[in-house]
């Protein structure tokens, strides 16, 4: 890890100059005050199901057409995760599926991570999803089998399927029953109950009308019917709507024993804490970047101390909403950005070059948000870095 400039033996975090919207930079003054983490390894939260959803680290050598994968850097976040006591739910949009991760390291990386989960107790679930397939048309009956042929892998790893959503079924399905024909193929082969996974049009716009209904009703319909045709064999959903009125209908209809995990970036405080005893469990890309502080909230919660767990997470929403920010796709380069920040990674790059998806006035938005959260477990590495960012980036220090 490289060193923070120093002088007379003193990191130099107090100032920087930050391009704002406008890209005129402003003097900004860090408050160096990370939330702590606890002693570690931590047991996983009593009061909640909880998973990060985690990126990968790239090699420098590869490129867009041959990716290669940083593996000890990769598989090291993981270890983080787990060191505190956070599951890992593993080759999801986070890790860039469908976004410069392909089939082949898709399947390398859940058999590396199921192996070292196994090492050390860690929980994880698995993305299955259709990337594998050819361009060009796909039957009901194609999709399907690709969703079998991906499952394999995580259950012959000994992992627990997450059905992520089909672009290719989004494309291809005439209406709802397209859907429950595919499904209630891929679910009633399973070994282990899965996750269904639910992913609205702000994070992948292909996706648009997916389980057969442009509106949230009539797709939730679609849903419930399936999750009760198959109750016993589907272990959740993770549902990405950015909606908490939308969220909480539903999981209020699920059956008994079906878990709803949140993936709503931007209201997961409220709908994690849930109301009347009941609230959802968490499967976030945000909970990337902010494990520490996840873990200190989760401990208020295991405590009962509803008031405690809002008062640490709450801060983290300004952060949320901004690197969840339109193109919200894009989410993934604030992700890794703020994990190069904290020492995670050797350095700023991403598959398929996405590092450059978002703009340098974005990214030295989300280094303020992240440091006034507490989000920076070495504010002294935190500025250092960010300083390199600036002035490769033609912002002066």
């Amino acid at each position: 890890m490289d060193e923070p400039a120093t002088i007379g033996g003193r990191a130099m975090t107090a100032r920087l100059l930050l391009p704002g919207p406008d890209g005129r930079a402003v003097p900004y003054r860090m408050s160096g005050v990370p939330v702590p983490a606890p002693p570690r390894p931590c047991p996983p939260p009593r009061s909640r199901a909880v998973y990060a959803a985690a990126h990968v680290v790239p090699d420098p050598r590869g490129d867009a057409r041959t990716p290669i994968i940083d593996w000890a850097a990769t598989l090291r976040f993981r270890h983080h995760l787990w060191s505190l006591g956070l599951g890992v739910a593993e080759a999801m949009d986070t890790a860039q599926r469908g976004q410069g991760l392909p089939p082949a390291l898709v399947d390398e990386l859940i058999r590396r991570t199921a192996a070292e989960a196994a090492s050390v107790g860690g929980e994880a679930v698995y993305g299955v999803a259709t990337d594998g397939l050819p361009p060009g048309p796909a039957s009901w009956v194609e999709i399907a089998d690709e969703y079998l042929r991906r499952m394999a892998v995580v259950e012959d790893a000994g992992g627990r399927a997450v059905l992520m959503a089909s672009r290719r079924l989004a494309a291809t399905a005439a209406g709802p029953d397209d859907y429950l024909r595919v499904y209630d193929k891929v679910i009633s082969a399973a070994g282990r109950p899965v996750v269904l996974h639910w992913l609205g049009v702000q994070f992948d716009p292909e996706l648009r009308g997916y389980w057969g209904a442009d509106d949230f009703a009539g797709a939730a319909r679609t849903v419930l019917n399936l999750i009760e045709t198959h109750r016993d064999r589907v272990h959740g959903i993770k549902l990405s709507v950015l909606s908490a009125p939308d969220e909480e209908w539903l999981r209020d209809r699920l059956p008994a024993g079906v878990r709803l995990f949140t993936g709503d970036d931007y209201n997961y405080v409220r709908l994690i804490r849930g109301s009347d005893g009941r609230g959802s469990d968490a499967l976030l890309g945000v909970f990337d970047p902010l494990a520490v502080v996840a873990r200190r909230a989760f401990e208020r919660l295991d405590a009962g101390d509803e008031d405690g767990f809002t008062r640490l997470l709450e801060p983290t929403v300004p952060l949320a909403r901004h690197v969840f920010g339109p193109p919200t796709f894009d989410y993934k380069t604030g992700v890794v950005f703020l994990a190069w920040l904290s020492g995670h990674q050797p350095g700023f790059r991403m598959l398929g070059g996405m590092e450059a998806a978002r703009s340098v006035p974005h990214l030295a938005e989300a280094f303020r948000l992240a440091d006034r959260c507490g989000a920076f477990p070495d504010p002294d590495l935190a500025a250092h870095r960010m300083r390199l960012f600036l002035q490769v980036a033609g912002v002066p220090q």
